[in-house]
């Protein structure tokens, strides 16, 4: 490998990651116009598995923006990330595959009596299709694999005997 091409690679592993991590920026700050422009035209997300929908960017953000109104502070935190560069009509390097672990715990809104807020915590795995277009890197797919939650402590002050 040439030292060009090697400094090609480093430049779209650094490119692939930033969409992975304006990913995560995006749901968690809400920003679903932001999420909606990290896809293709026809990309698509599988949120089935954390008990989710899957659809286009459009229908996703407009299913995420409602369910995550429940969780005004979100902080995903994307690890472990493999980055793959795939082959697509004869072009080397024109398709990745991010296969990364996540952890996100969010808030639930508080009450209006004034009780702290619960967490909720969950984990799993996702993996990213990636394509080079025209515009940089954007996402054809994103899947969860949600592998784990932990739902909030019952209220022990609510308990009776």
């Amino acid at each position: 490998m040439t030292q060009r091409v090697q400094l090609a690679t480093v430049m779209d592993r650094l490119a692939v990651d930033e969409v992975v991590t304006d990913y995560a920026a995006a749901v968690d700050d809400g920003d679903w116009e932001a999420y909606q422009r990290l896809f293709t035209p026809d990309g698509r997300a599988d949120y089935r598995s954390a008990g989710g929908v899957e659809g286009s960017a459009r229908e996703i953000a407009a299913w995420l923006a409602e369910n995550l109104r429940l969780f005004p502070m979100r902080q995903h935190l994307i690890v472990n990330r493999r980055v793959r560069f795939e082959t697509l009509d004869q072009d080397t390097g024109d398709t990745a595959r991010v296969r990364a672990d996540y952890v996100n715990p969010m808030r639930f809104t508080a009450d209006g009596a004034g009780a702290a807020a619960p967490d909720f915590v969950c984990g799993g795995r996702y993996a990213f299709g990636l394509l080079r277009t025209y515009d940089g890197w954007r996402l054809t797919e994103v899947v969860v694999q949600e592998k784990w939650r932990r739902l909030p402590e019952p209220d022990a002050a609510r308990v009776t005997d």
